[in-house]
């Protein structure tokens, strides 16, 4: 068995990729990165990140000044001899909604070209069931050479990947025991815990568990706002009332739920179980999803709806804040974001209007590459619009002065936000032109009474 001398070549250095290398790096491994784009090995030459995470140009940084990261496109350009692969490429979904394993499949074949006898490989990306055995293994196999394989899905969040890194429990699955407790020795400079299961499949499945079952938890939240909206009621008053000092009721408020992992693991798990012949279309997995997926287009549907009430045109000027998928923990990552479901809701609803995009974590050049016209500060300019949409949760969102600018002028004629950052509850007067997911009474009941 090879202990903490391990040499390590991490396959993909995207969000999963490059947090895990550059921390097993600074950890004190040898770690090279090996990705095929070569916008990200331009920036990594500079020692500049691709994306945002807190404190990974630092790490970045420490890394390359320990002399203990390089990075190249080639597998045959690493300066050392890997004893350890990490699989972290990505596992989108394709158009007809199918998980693509092709990216697993070339990086396995990138290893099996330069792997020795006793290599171990590990596989980090989120897959269908059985990936590992019945792609990863026979590709390995047909080499002839010796290896040992595991599982050890990656289960940080986004923004906090570098911190939860050192903290959170890692997964280990595989076959045989020398296996699990070699690579509890890798993962143990970098957290104290780690959960050893019997097989690669396990392994697998709580990758895909872990990240469904927020799903499903969060689609309650949503199912509760969309009961609420057509019963008018107040679904943050029910969910907060209900659950306050309630030790078996932690509902969770409503919002948009996307990104990269939620937008595809819950499909994955599905396709999981039909391998084995269950048949999920009708199950608590598939109807998350699909109250999450129907949501930007129900939503807007409510929109146009309001500004019927209103007695006013469609909204000609629209400006959509919070692009990214998420605004807390702080991200720069579009992939999967329910905010670009409700652009394209908007635009198909609202033709004739022309439409803005600000996000406190996207650049002039990363908003315009979305068709949209670039605004850098909200506060100042959201009186130019007719309507104003706030569809994720950066905190400073919550830090805008709504009754100010509602004060100052007509415009916009309505604000509609998908988090509840005005609190709208405590503000009934604005309940014209500020509403809420999960609070459509308000405004309906604000138009009845005029």
């Amino acid at each position: 068995m090879v202990t903490h001398q391990e040499r390590i070549c991490v396959l993909g250095l995207g969000y999963v990729g490059m947090t895990l290398a550059v921390s097993l790096a600074n950890a004190g491994y040898k770690v090279h990165g090996l990705e095929v784009r070569q916008e990200v090995l331009d920036k990594l030459s500079k020692a500049e990140p691709t994306f945002f995470e807190e404190g990974l140009e630092a790490e970045i940084r420490s890394a390359l000044r320990k002399n203990n990261f390089s990075f190249s496109k080639d597998q045959h350009a690493i300066p050392f001899k890997p004893t350890t692969f990490i699989i972290t490429v990505g596992t989108p979904l394709s158009k007809s909604g199918d998980i693509r394993l092709d990216m697993i499949e070339n990086a396995t074949r990138q290893i099996a070209e330069i792997m020795q006898d006793g290599d171990l490989v590990i596989l980090r990306s989120t897959v269908r069931l059985g990936t590992a055995r019945k792609v990863i293994r026979p590709i390995l196999e047909a080499t002839g050479k010796r290896f040992e394989i595991a599982v050890c899905p990656e289960r940080t969040l986004e923004g906090l990947a570098l911190k939860e890194l050192h903290y959170l429990p890692q997964v280990i699955g595989a076959d045989d025991i020398e296996t699990r407790e070699r690579c509890a020795i890798l993962f143990g400079r970098l957290t104290p815990t780690t959960i050893k299961v019997s097989t690669l499949e396990t392994a697998e499945m709580i990758k895909l568990v872990d990240n469904t079952y927020r799903d499903v938890i969060f689609s309650f939240g949503n199912e509760v706002a969309r009961v609420c909206d057509v019963a008018g009621i107040n679904a943050y008053e029910v969910i907060n009332g209900g659950k306050l000092g309630y030790p078996r009721t932690n509902v969770a408020l409503p919002g948009l739920v996307g990104g990269p992992c939620l937008e595809k693991d819950p499909h994955i798990l599905n396709q999981s179980a039909q391998l084995f012949g269950l048949d999920t279309g009708l199950d608590v997995t598939a109807s998350a999803r699909l109250v999450n997926e129907r949501q930007p287009a129900e939503t807007v549907q409510f929109i146009a709806a309001a500004f019927r009430q209103l007695q006013a045109e469609g909204p000609k000027r629209i400006l959509l804040a919070g692009l990214t998928f998420k605004g807390y923990p702080e991200t720069d990552d579009l992939r999967g974001s329910m905010s670009l479901e409700v652009l394209t809701a908007l635009k198909d609803t609202f033709k004739d209007a022309s439409f803005a995009g600000y996000d406190p974590k996207l650049d002039r050049k990363a908003i315009e590459a979305l068709g949209l016209l670039y605004v850098s500060d909200i506060v100042e300019e959201a009186g130019k619009f007719d309507l104003v949409v706030i569809a994720n949760n950066h905190p400073s969102f919550k830090r805008i002065p709504w009754a100010e600018i509602f004060d100052k002028g007509a415009q916009p004629r309505l604000v509609y936000d998908y988090w509840n950052n005005f609190n709208a509850f405590d503000a009934p007067e604005y309940a014209n032109r500020y509403v809420v997911l999960g609070n459509h009474a308000a405004f309906n009941n604000f138009q009845h009474r005029k």
